[in-house]
């Protein structure tokens, strides 16, 4: 029974603080990056060599890779070039035709893997605002069944669910999403542990879920992987979230030397970023 009510509790504490999470999340815009690449490490013992044990009461976190010489990063033409699906067509004079047009365009960004960070913010908006998430996670959860081997579907899929999650009450409604939100975002990252979207929104996801659940030390090993999956690559601006949200969860298990220096080390990167020329002016 004790453990009954823990889990109650639990689930109502994430599905009340999965909204707000994600809110927080897509309203932010991030500018354009000046950046080098450095090569990533280890990332089960700190830049010491120390053992990873954080938890509640954390007493060393995960520790970013070490930062190593750095090379100018080329964008290939196709990483630079926008998927077809963000390309608008002539306007049907259906407009029950067209509403589906631009449904279909929605999706085909959000789960293409040559579609910018940009222009899948730009369709999640599109879904809210037209009112279609539910239309979404259908659609998604019917392309994941059909299309076992592509992580770009439950990925998507777990996106549908949180931002469906921000716009409903229910608080064991928002408990359920967030959960199965969860569950999808391992599938896709079982499939491709690069995916971007299915680590970085799982591991913000979770970071608000209650403390009693001892998921800092999950959530730190992830931002760190990330860290060192953006560092292996071309930069991106979407990627100095990466760096605040780590930071942060530094900070709040008493780690504020590391949340620092993970700061220092986004803004290095990522000089024009608010959010983290904001945290190092507070320090």
């Amino acid at each position: 029974m004790k453990r009954r009510i823990l889990a109650t509790v639990a689930l109502v504490g994430i599905g009340a603080l999965c909204g707000l999470a994600i809110q927080m999340k897509r309203n932010r815009e991030q500018p354009t990056v000046e950046s080098n690449k450095g090569s990533p490490a280890d990332t089960e013992t700190s830049l010491s060599g120390e053992s990873v044990q954080p938890g509640a009461q954390a007493t060393a976190p995960h520790r970013l890779p070490p930062e190593r010489s750095v090379r100018a990063c080329d964008h290939s033409a196709a990483s630079e070039a926008s998927p077809q699906s963000a390309v608008t067509p002539s306007a049907p004079t259906d407009p029950a035709r067209a509403s589906q047009i631009t449904f279909n365009q929605a999706i085909e960004s959000i789960t293409s893997p040559r579609a910018t960070h940009a222009q899948k913010e730009a369709a999640w908006k599109q879904l809210r605002e037209s009112g279609k998430l539910d239309q979404a996670i259908v659609e998604l959860e019917q392309r994941a069944a059909s299309n076992a081997g592509v992580a770009e579907y439950p990925a998507a899929l777990g996106q549908a669910y949180l931002q469906k999650c921000g716009t409903i009450q229910d608080v064991r409604e928002q408990g359920i999403l967030a959960m199965k939100a969860d569950q999808v975002f391992d599938a896709a990252l079982n499939l491709d542990s690069n995916n971007w979207e299915a680590r970085f929104t799982k591991a913000f996801a979770m970071s608000f879920w209650p403390t009693q659940m001892n998921k800092g030390k999950e959530v730190m090993q992830h931002f760190v992987t990330l860290v060192e999956q953006q560092e292996a690559q071309s930069p991106q601006p979407h990627f100095a979230q990466t760096y605040v949200r780590l930071g942060d969860e530094y900070q709040k298990y008493g780690h504020a030397d590391y949340a620092t220096q993970t700061w220092q080390r986004g803004a290095a990167l990522f000089p024009e970023n608010p959010e983290l020329r904001l945290k190092l002016q507070a320090q």
